[in-house]
Order: structure tokens, then C-alpha cells, then sequence
């Protein structure tokens, strides 16, 4: 079937780019580049534009005769985000491909005389590898993004306020391929594609379908989980600005499956671009008649609604997440009944993350087959993660399950760098994957392939796929608390394991940080641990202690250092950091020796230094006052 509805639209949005458009002109406007002034951006490369007699619009007007002669317009959009985060603002330019890096406003005039007048490329704005030098003019040159695969993240550069482009993009086509189909095909087809939830847990999404899809009930709902709580995490949110309507239509998919006729999406209030972007997509696709009553004429009706969660971490556990949009304090319930059988108010649900939902729609269009020929036989399809820490490429990737931990930090994030930002090769230590449910992957695990089934193999698991890359300097100890710290504080307390065995398992790594532990508290550390992963009552207790089980098998050698010879080896906690200053980066400048309160620094100018550790108390005013980071353990 080809709806008219839809090929009309499409057939309209062809007309206006091929009969007005000259030159595209793409400004990143994730989160992170609208923070550092992108919109500002693209306002003053319209100015500019016109200054230079070059038509320019933010927004194609399709009601448009699009009869303008020979005259051509400068379509000057934005974008979600891209991706290359810590490159932001990026500007890319077509016909040409050429992307532009960190732009400023005050970059806009010369990129238009340069490149839109006179076709040049501004070479100071092109992206330069930091290991090899190498300049890259166009996205297909640099390694960050042609390694990876993108799926999920395929629409990254259209335009979130559009649906004409989204379904030009072949958008809708796959809710207009389930419309065609029983409930049953459609849950069959999702299963045989192998799709696992994102989320986390990875339990395969045709079959929760089927589940819900038998349980008999007049009402029926489907839950989009946007409440993306783990630090450092972001791909969730930059699905929803980016490519709103993909998750749209995997949720009128899944609406199908289950014969379900009423959504909610469920974003966290500290997210306000996914929450304005995602009300804008539901309002248009009203608009023209793919919400609502008979979608496409097909007897099929759903509606959807956007809701902003009440910001705790535990929201994002099904049984809390339903009971916050009920109006109720989130808190988790045991379980069963599932949600399949008996969710919001107590009819069967579906809830999918999001990235589960924005793979739905290419399953539907262009078949499971093609899907589960990408990633691995147990683990189909491709994983959004979000790179950060100690690597020189950080931002959001897309990648197929199997590619292996070292493809993604030295190929894609350009390898390893030391804390002064310099990349040296050799000072991988650690990736904790998964955030606070995860758990850390040492240089052992390089060349293992990540999927779901291997990393749960090794202790870890996917979770909601953060990925934070530690070099030799980073203190184990401090990463396993930070992780604790954050488990404890977003604490439910509904249950006593995990309100009481957190804030029990924190004190304890607070003694061995503070050089106060014992072999006992090491012990009672691991005991605690496994006691609250048993018996925690949701998923957030039970899987609170894989940071601490995780560092404590793979780095025991630090936990011992910190407990017996009460030295840290990274010299990062300051209770245990001997003082001193490294004589070959010191300059003798005597600057720390003038603001050390208790005298313990000695030198003479132009000889490096040295501390007394008796007298030193740890103040940091000399390390501070240092241009040369010559100070350690203060």
C-alpha cells in the first residue's frame, strides 16, 4: 500500500529542496551545541547571508508556488546532535559536505565569503586529529564518524521540526507497512529481527509485545521511557531532540502489536529541548493525521501524550516509572505482575526505551532480515554509547554489537589521553560501561566484542550504554564511590537492602579512601555488596553493587594498597597521596614555596623543589599557584 497522504507530503517536500534550494547549510543544535551558542550561529549566518545578497530561511514554506526564477534560497537549519559533542558548534555545508568545527559567531562572515561566496574552505575551522595532525574537510574523512554505523542516529542531520523531511526520509513507512499486518505479524517480525531492549536488561522486544498482546483487555498502553537518569549519559535525550518522529512511529508500531490505542512519553523534566521538540512532533503528526482517530484511514487509532517525569533515577523502573505518571511518588512494586499483564492503571502495558522504539520503524520498512544481518547472532543490530572521560574524541557513537572496546577508543574516540589532554598510547586503565548498574572492562577485555551476553559473561552489562574511559591516573576506589554515592542518593527507600546496604557499602569505601580500613572492612565490603544485589526489591538495588564487585575483582591490587600500605596508587585520594613535587617538571620559580602556609616547601630559585611530608598539610595552595603540574598528593 502506498498511503497518498504520505506520498503527497513527500512528493511536496521534493519539490520545494530540488526547485528552491541552492545550498543546505546544517547547524548541530543538540543540547550541548545550543549551549555553547549554535542557534546564535545560524541567526548571524543568516544575517550575514543576506548582507552578502544571499537569500536565506531557517524554515521551507511547502505552501510555497516555489516559482522563484532563477533565484535560489540558503536553507539554513538545525539539527539534533551530531554526535562529535566536544567539536560543538558544527557547521556543515552542502553541496560539498564540508564540516565546520567549534564556529563562533564571530567565524560566520568569513565562512560566508569564504565558502558560500567564493567556494573556499576555511582551513582553521576543519577538524584536526590531534594525534597525526591530519586536517579533515569533509564528516567522511574523520575517523570518529566513518568507523561508525549509524542506525539509530542515520537522521541525525534532519531537521527535528520537520516531519515533511522525516518522511521524505522514508519516515512512516514502516507504521504504514505494520498498518498492513495482523498484531501477531507485527510482533513476529520485531522478534525474528532479534531486537533486544536498549534499556538495559536486553530481554527481546517482540516477545514482551507478544505477552502484552496476549493479555486480554479493552484499554491497552504503550510507555515510552525517556527518563535517562545515568551520569554521563545522553543518548536517549539526543534521539528525542534529534529525530523525534522515529519514536513516534515505533511507538504507533508497538500500539499495533498490542492493539493498543493511547501513549505516554515520559521525558525527564531536565531535559526541555527533547520536551518542546517531542510536543512539536506529536502536534504536527496530529496535524496531518498520523495521531488521532482512523490513521491512514486504516480504522487504527492512537494517541500520544508527552510527559515530564519528576526527575528521580528510580522513575526510569518500570513499576515506578507507571505509578509517577499516575500521579503517585515513584517508587518500584514487586513484580509480578509485569506490566504486560497489569501496568498503568492496571491494564496491560508495553514500555520501551527510546532507542528500542527509534529502531522499530527501519524492522518494519525494510524487513528483519536486513536489521539482524548488522551486529552479532545473539546480539542484532547496532548500540548508541555515549564516550566520555579520558579519550581524545568524546560525544555520542553508534555502533553494531560486536565491535570490539578497542575499535571504540582508539579508532573512534582516537585513543587515550593522560589528564593534561595528551594522547600517549599507553595509558588505558579502565572503561566503566553502563553507568551506575555497570561495571569496569580492563585492558584484558580490548579485543572482546561487546554484546549483551559477553559482557554479563565478565560481570557487566550494556545498561543504558555509557561508556567512561579512565587512564593510569584515575584512583579506582574514588570511581567505585562515585558510582555508590550516586546509587545512594537516588535511593527509593522503599526497600531496606538498598536504602540501608548503599549507605553501608558508601561508609566503607569512605574508610578505605580515608586510609581507615581493614582487611574486616574489606570483607564486609564484598559481603554487602552481594547481600543487596540479592536482595534489593528493583533494579536499581540489585545492580547498585556492580561497580564496587566489578573494581573489587579486577583492581583488588588498589583496594589492598589503599588498605595495607595506605598509599593510593593513582595518588588521587588525599588522605593517602604522599606530597611531592616531581623534580623534572619542576622549574624552581618558587611560587608554591611563597604560598605554602606551613613552610614545608624548600628550594632555590631555578632548583626544583622538594616537600616535607611531616609539615605538609594538604592544603593545595601550592598546586594551585604550579604552571607546571609538577605537584602530586596534595
Amino acid at each position: 500500500m502506498s498511503n497518498k497522504i504520505l506520498s503527497d507530503i513527500k512528493a511536496k517536500y521534493d519539490e520545494v529542496v530540488n526547485n528552491s534550494v541552492e545550498r543546505r547549510i546544517t547547524l548541530c543544535a543538540g543540547t550541548g551545541c545550543v549551549a555553547n551558542g549554535a542557534l546564535e550561529v545560524r541567526d548571524a549566518l543568516v544575517k550575514e547571508l543576506e548582507k552578502a545578497g544571499q537569500k536565506a530561511v531557517i524554515e521551507l514554506d511547502y505552501e510555497d508556488n516555489h516559482d522563484h526564477g532563477d533565484e535560489k534560497l540558503n536553507y539554513v537549519s538545525k539539527s539534533g546532535c551530531q554526535g562529535f559533542c566536544q567539536m560543538g558548534p558544527l557547521v556543515k555545508i552542502q553541496p560539498g559536505n564540508i564540516i565546520y568545527t567549534k564556529v563562533k559567531v564571530e567565524d560566520v562572515r568569513e565562512i560566508v565569503e569564504s565558502t558560500i561566496v567564493n567556494d573556499d574552505v576555511v582551513e582553521r575551522l576543519v577538524y584536526e586529529n590531534p594525534a597525526t595532525g591530519k586536517k579533515s574537510v569533509t564528516e567522511e574523512e574523520i575517523d570518529f564518524y566513518n568507523r561508525q554505523t549509524r542506525v539509530v542516529l542515520e537522521n541525525s542531520t534532519i531537521e527535528p521540526d520537520s516531519i515533511e523531511e522525516y518522511i521524505s526520509k522514508g519516515g512512516y513507512k514502516g507504521i504504514e507497512n505494520a498498518l498492513e499486518m495482523t498484531s501477531m505479524e507485527v510482533c513476529e517480525e520485531v522478534l525474528a529481527s532479534g531486537m533486544r531492549g536498549r534499556g538495559g536488561g536486553g530481554f527481546p522486544t517482540g516477545l514482551k509485545w507478544k505477552f502484552t498482546l496476549a493479555s486480554q483487555n479493552d484499554k491497552k498502553y504503550v510507555i515510552c521511557n525517556g527518563d535517562e537518569g545515568d551520569p554521563g549519559a545522553f543518548m536517549d535525550r539526543s534521539v528525542l531532540e534529534g529525530n523525534p518522529h522515529s519514536v513516534i512511529e515505533g511507538m504507533m508500531i508497538a500500539a499495533k502489536a498490542i492493539e493498543a490505542d493511547e501513549g505516554y512519553v515520559y521525558v525527564r523534566a531536565e531535559y526541555p529541548l527533547a520536551v518542546k521538540r517531542m510536543n512539536r512532533a506529536v502536534a504536527d503528526a496530529e496535524r496531518i493525521g498520523l495521531l488521532g482517530d482512523d490513521i491512514l484511514g486504516t480504522g487504527f487509532s492512537f494517541k500520544l501524550h508527552v510527559m515530564e517525569g519528576a526527575g528521580a533515577f528510580v522513575c526510569g523502573e518500570e513499576t515506578a516509572l507507571i505509578a509517577s505518571i499516575e500521579g503517585k511518588r515513584g517508587m518500584p512494586m514487586p513484580k509480578p505482575p509485569f506490566p504486560a499483564q497489569s501496568g498503568l492503571w492496571g491494564k496491560p502495558t508495553v514500555i520501551n526505551n527510546v532507542e528500542t522504539l527509534a529502531s522499530i520503524p527501519g524492522i518494519l520498512r525494510d524487513g528483519a532480515a536486513k536489521y539482524k544481518a548488522i551486529g552479532t547472532e545473539k546480539s542484532p543490530g547496532t548500540k548508541t554509547f555515549a564516550l566520555t572521560g579520558h579519550v581524545a574524541n568524546t560525544g555520542l557513537i553508534e555502533v553494531p554489537f560486536g565491535t570490539t572496546l578497542r575499535e571504540i577508543v582508539y579508532e573512534i574516540g582516537g585513543g587515550v589521553t593522560n589528564n593534561a589532554g595528551e594522547i600517549t598510547g599507553e595509558d588505558f586503565k579502565s572503561v566503566q560501561i553502563g553507568g551506575p548498574s555497570g561495571g569496569c572492562l580492563t585492558p584484558e577485555m580490548l579485543d572482546m566484542p561487546l554484546d549483551f551476553d559477553s559482557l554479563q559473561e565478565v560481570g557487566a552489562m550494556v545498561g543504558s550504554g555509557g561508556l567512561v574511559v579512565m587512564n593510569n591516573e584515575t584512583c579506582m576506589i574514588q570511581v567505585a564511590r562515585f558510582f555508590m554515592q550516586f546509587t545512594q542518593n537516588e535511593s527509593c527507600g522503599k526497600c531496606v537492602p538498598c536504602r540501608e546496604g548503599t549507605k553501608q557499602m558508601l561508609a566503607l569505601l569512605d574508610d578505605i579512601i580515608a586510609g581507615e580500613a581493614t582487611a574486616d572492612t574489606l570483607e564486609l565490603l564484598e559481603q554487602t555488596a552481594h547481600a543487596v544485589k540479592a536482595g534489593s526489591l528493583c533494579g536499581l538495588g540489585k545492580t547498585a553493587p556492580n561497580p564496587v564487585l566489578s573494581t573489587l575483582k579486577y583492581f583488588k591490587n588498589e583496594y589492598d594498597a589503599h588498605v595495607f600500605d595506605k598509599s593510593c596508587p593513582a595518588n588521587e585520594c588525599k588522605a593517602l597521596a604522599k606530597p611531592e613535587i616531581i623534580a623534572d617538571k619542576c622549574k624552581g620559580c618558587t611560587a608554591c614555596k611563597r604560598v605554602c602556609p606551613v613552610n614545608a616547601i624548600e628550594g632555590e630559585v631555578k632548583v626544583a623543589h622538594t616537600i616535607d611530608a611531616e609539615k605538609c598539610i594538604k592544603c593545595g595552595a601550592c598546586k594551585e599557584k604550579c604552571k607546571f603540574d609538577a605537584i602530586v598528593g596534595v
